[in-house]
């Protein structure tokens, strides 16, 4: 059996990447470390920084690197393409919806897209979502499975 640990964000500013988190997500800071073992240095040069923030039950693990690609993740290349967080009631997944809308026009956070969530839509077995981005352009689902998962 598999179990999800964390999830793993590169991002060009950790600050503003762990102040969204924070606020977006109710995360906390559980731990930084800025010095890495030897697999990790080979894995990811340049690193500088990682944070792991705690949002509920689950872990992100947000580092920074120096002299990473600007480009914005998306386009047709091989890549996780989102990840899909669960809500536990549509009036959930709607305030998840109107905090991001809150948070982006706060002016507090970079954002590297400027796309706003989409509408809440509702699939023909109930199950309603919409797909929004964090600070750094990854893409999210949030969804209300009735029911159950």
């Amino acid at each position: 059996m598999t179990a999800h640990h964390h999830i793993g964000i590169q991002t060009a500013d950790l600050d503003n990447c762990v102040a969204w988190y924070r606020d977006y997500f109710g995360a906390r800071e559980t731990w930084t470390l800025d010095t890495f073992s030897e697999l990790t240095l080979s894995r990811l040069p340049g690193i500088t920084r990682l944070t792991e923030v705690l949002a509920g039950g689950t872990r992100f693990h947000l580092f920074e690197r120096s002299g990473q690609d600007q480009r914005l993740p998306g386009g047709n290349t091989v890549q996780f393409q989102h990840t899909c967080l669960a809500a536990d009631s549509p009036e959930q997944l709607r305030r998840w919806r109107e905090r991001w809308v809150e948070l982006y026009e706060s002016g507090n956070y970079s954002f590297a897209r400027a796309d706003q969530p989409t509408d809440i839509v509702i699939d023909a077995d109930g199950v309603q979502s919409f797909y929004t981005y964090d600070v750094n352009g990854l893409e999210f689902e949030f969804t209300y499975v009735p029911d159950g998962p």
